[in-house]
């Protein structure tokens, strides 16, 4: 799993849970794709998205730390026939990382309709097929490997048997497209992108649910749904860097040296962490996006996330023996992008 049902705290409600995350070049611009609310969650989770919630794709701009732009996405109560109202709202500069900052309403309208908005921006958000495949035993023998630096121990998997975990699942996504004539991103221009969910509290302020950036961080490096996962979630790619980028570095070290993958482990595992932190997700924009073993330039819905992640921190060839051709009904090459379930 990419992200899916990461920790304790995005446990609690499947609506706030992060599935995946996407950037990629669209028909008119730069898409942005935020999964929610898997159906593996089980039977008791409830439809939708959640109306005391917020859902906010946070946007870096040429390299800098901190986010400058934020699109916040929030919801009503859902109708008898299941729909419910939404509102984007802009936040640009200091405000992008305020809670209390409201931001300028761009559109509203309602779920499973595409909606219009300035600029040529374009948004959905609804049920769809979950367009991540991996084969979950894969991903255990993999983490178990990390965890405890060793050899992986596939425990009669292999890429001859393959059979995505996700096949038939759905989630609720939310599409948005910005189009190439906006002036704060147009093309040719570097970002940095995450993805948040926030709670209301009590108390009238905010708590951050869970958070994403580059895919299968969760499972490779916090995979046990611990606390210490649910305390990454609340954090800020920003926050995060100093004493997580020396963790992964020791776990990525100890891993090739178990497996003998590497000359020098240390070395390896430093540049892993180097590379992976702060989790954004990088992406030049009007580029097409590939997550690879070599690149990552964004992450279209088609890449093969786990394959390049675990091929990275293995420092080795490593194949999960399923294609996007196999998926490529829950995908699609016009707007919304993702399928409708």
């Amino acid at each position: 799993m990419s992200h899916h049902l990461d920790s304790p705290l995005a446990r609690q409600d499947p609506r706030l849970d992060l599935t995946d995350h996407y950037v990629f070049r669209g028909e008119a611009g730069t898409v942005f794709v935020m999964n929610v609310n898997s159906s593996l969650s089980g039977r008791d989770a409830r439809p939708g998205f959640h109306p005391e919630g917020r859902y906010e794709i946070k946007i870096h701009l040429d390299g800098a730390e901190l986010e400058a732009l934020a699109y916040r996405v929030t919801f009503g109560e859902p109708d008898e026939a299941g729909e419910q109202r939404l509102a984007l709202h802009l936040l640009t500069g200091p405000d992008a990382r305020d809670d209390a900052a409201t931001g300028e309403l761009l559109a509203q309208g309602r779920t499973n309709s595409p909606i219009a908005g300035p600029a040529g921006l374009r948004l959905w958000a609804g049920r769809a097929r979950d367009p991540f495949y991996v084969d979950v035993r894969q991903v255990r023998a993999i983490n178990a490997a990390v965890a405890h630096g060793a050899r992986p121990d596939p425990a009669g998997w292999s890429p001859q048997v393959a059979e995505s975990s996700f096949a038939g699942s759905t989630i609720h996504a939310i599409v948005l497209e910005v189009a190439d004539q906006d002036p704060r991103l147009g093309r040719d221009r570097r970002i940095g992108v995450w993805s948040a969910t926030k709670l209301a509290t009590d108390a009238g302020g905010w708590r951050q649910i869970n958070r994403a950036g580059r895919p299968m961080i969760w499972p490779i490096f916090r995979p046990d749904a611990s606390a210490s996962a649910s305390d990454a979630g609340t954090t800020s790619p920003a926050e995060e860097v100093r004493g997580e980028r020396e963790r992964i570095a020791g776990l990525v070290a100890g891993l090739v040296a178990a497996n003998g993958t590497a000359a020098d482990p240390a070395a390896h595992g430093a540049a892993v962490a180097q590379r992976l932190l702060p989790d954004v997700l990088p992406y030049r924009t009007g580029t097409p996006a590939t997550f690879g073993f070599v690149e990552h330039n964004g992450r279209a819905l088609a890449d093969n996330a786990p394959e390049a992640m675990f091929s990275l921190v293995m420092n080795a060839a490593v194949a999960t023996g399923l294609s996007p051709r196999e998926f490529a009904d829950t995908r699609s090459g016009r707007f919304p992008y993702v399928v409708a379930a």
